[in-house]
């Protein structure tokens, strides 16, 4: 309420001489608003929509007119905008009720020396409100919309999805679901960085978006992957515009540093009918589809058929799922490890390794790569996850190594299996059985699946630790927003993401990346640890950039458990 920028008063009010009493009031107390006089229904509905006001004053009867009738507007048009009853008739039973119904105060006309404190606290508090609100508007939108391309998540789109089968079945509308996926994406991303890619994804959002109908719905599904749903659609008619768009981008250019790029689309169709009960199912085999165009040559469109040879492979593929499950019964799972050294001489502070997961089938031995996509697609992450802790606590106990003074084993778990409520009970009562000493036990989530789940990760890591397990972020720097996210994930590891460590002696780029997560880590009082370390000369140049750990195949090989 400075005088160059003064308050913005909306007063209601059918009395020019009253409504004069209240602004001589206001001036005596250095008060001098900017202010605007209205005296019904139509003046104030004009009001509420043209001006940006900070404080509205009512009276409480007017002829055909009332503060409840005001407060109603008031919360339609400006829900933030606090309201103050100034009259010379409210009783305090109505007075009681008009502040039920929204109003922040009342004060009667004979008592206005309570009108200025009453307005000072009033649009304060206000600007609260209204810094809550939009704070509330910001989040609940994230929570339901992808954070680099602005477009529709993930979550929301399988939300709308069901709501689209639920149609079909209940009405018979028809619908189409596209399923898109970046045929040279991983060249782009490894020629010219994250970054490139990134900027990559935006730009292809806005050109998808331009051929794509209003009332449809387009997503990223995460990676490179895009999802269209079709409203109201026929087969014929989608795969018109599903092969416009795979026009429409092969003739994309994508400029990175005076260098240019072209990409192509593969996308899988699956006509929504009463034939699907899930919309998991529809996905599914939109994958599917979306992988024997792929196949077939890639740029290209393919409908899914159940009758097709390449897709029944692609089914087969499924059966991961029983072979997980049958794993899980048989007790198929078994453990491997792989040692990690220390680099610095403070660092030196007891035996570290990580725990990696095998399939054992007779005598083969199936490394996660070929499983752990199976098990992630069809929500056996949990399960997985749970019985690799079953194991490595029984070894630790076993060993002894569990009760040591000092030592750290770091133990891996999908970003998935932080949303199960029961899971950290798990764990506790797994502790508690092998009587293991928590600050031996090191939980690792990737990076890019903490950011996914950021609320329910970063709760899960705080009661972790508060119970002294101790926590790791891996493949750190290939998220892009790293560093801001950081501050939020209170781990005790850094795992410096390998594809920067692995080139760092040639590429300059990767090598400062290696540099700056190191730098922020420590910054944040944290332990480094480089993976991929695959000889001397990258482990000493990493000895030098001063990180603590380094874990690779030039360091050691996996290994079965002792």
């Amino acid at each position: 309420m400075s005088p160059t920028n003064p308050l913005r008063m909306l007063i209601v009010e059918d009395s020019e001489d009253d409504a004069f009493l209240l602004l001589r009031e206001l001036r005596k107390g250095g008060v001098n608003p900017y202010h605007e006089l209205v005296e019904d229904e139509e003046g104030l509905r004009r009001a509420l929509c043209e001006g940006n006001w900070e404080i509205l004053i009512t009276d409480h009867n007017m002829p055909g007119f009332s503060s409840f009738r005001v407060l109603e507007m008031a919360r339609e048009y400006c829900s933030d905008l606090p309201v103050i009853i100034v009259s010379g008739t409210i009783g305090e039973g109505v007075a009681v009720s008009a502040m039920k119904a929204g109003a922040q105060d009342y004060i009667m006309k004979d008592n206005l020396s309570r009108l200025i404190p009453a307005i000072e606290r009033e649009v304060r508090e206000g600007s609260v409100r209204e810094a809550k609100r939009l704070a509330e508007t910001t989040l609940e939108y994230l929570a339901y919309h992808d954070s680099l391309t602005d477009l529709v998540n993930r979550r929301e789109f399988e939300r709308r999805l069901a709501q689209a089968l639920e149609d079909t079945h209940d009405q018979g509308q028809q619908h189409v679901l596209l399923y898109l996926d970046l045929d040279q994406f991983k060249i782009i991303n490894d020629t010219c960085g994250h970054i490139a890619g990134d900027h990559l994804l935006k730009q292809l959002a806005i050109l998808l978006s331009d051929h794509v109908r209003s009332d449809d719905t387009l997503a990223r599904l995460g990676g490179d992957e895009f999802g269209i749903l079709l409203h109201g659609c026929d087969a014929f008619y989608a795969q018109r515009i599903a092969e416009k768009l795979c026009q429409e981008v092969s003739e994309f250019r994508f400029v990175w540093q005076n260098k240019t790029f072209s990409v192509t689309l593969s996308i899988g169709m699956v006509v929504i009918s009463n034939h699907y009960d899930k919309a998991s199912e529809l996905l599914s085999h939109a994958d599917l589809a979306c992988y024997a165009a792929k196949d077939r040559g890639r740029n290209n469109v393919q409908l899914y058929q159940s009758n097709d040879r390449d897709m029944q492979q692609r089914q087969t593929d499924m059966h991961w799922t029983s072979r997980i499950q049958d794993a899980l019964r048989n007790n198929s799972f078994r453990l491997w490890k792989q040692d990690m050294v220390a680099l610095q001489p403070g660092s030196a502070d007891g035996y570290r390794t990580e725990f990696l997961v095998r399939l054992q089938e007779g005598d083969d031995v199936i490394l996660p790569g070929a499983f752990i996509p199976a098990a992630e697609r069809f929500d056996l992450m949990n399960k997985v996850d749970r019985k690799v802790i079953e194991l490595a606590f029984r070894y630790l106990d076993q060993t002894g190594l569990g009760r040591e003074r000092s030592g750290t084993f770091f133990i891996n778990l999908s970003g998935s299996s932080f949303n199960d409520p029961e899971l950290f009970p798990y764990i506790c009562e797994q502790a508690s059985e092998h009587q293991l000493n928590p600050e031996r036990v090191c939980f690792e989530i990737t990076e890019t699946s903490a950011i996914a789940n950021l609320n329910v990760t970063q709760q899960f890591i705080i009661n972790a630790r508060e119970r002294g397990f101790q926590f790791a972020l891996d493949d750190f720097g290939a998220g892009m927003s790293s560093f801001s996210y950081l501050k939020a994930l209170p781990v005790n590891y850094l795992k410096v993401d390998g594809g920067f460590v692995r080139n760092l002696l040639t590429d300059p780029i990767d090598l400062g990346i290696v540099d700056a997560c190191n730098r922020i880590g420590h910054a944040a009082g944290l332990k480094t640890v480089a993976e991929f370390v695959e000889n001397d000369d990258v482990k000493n140049r990493l000895m030098e950039l001063g990180l603590d750990y380094a874990q690779g195949y030039g360091i050691s090989k996996p290994c079965p458990l002792d």
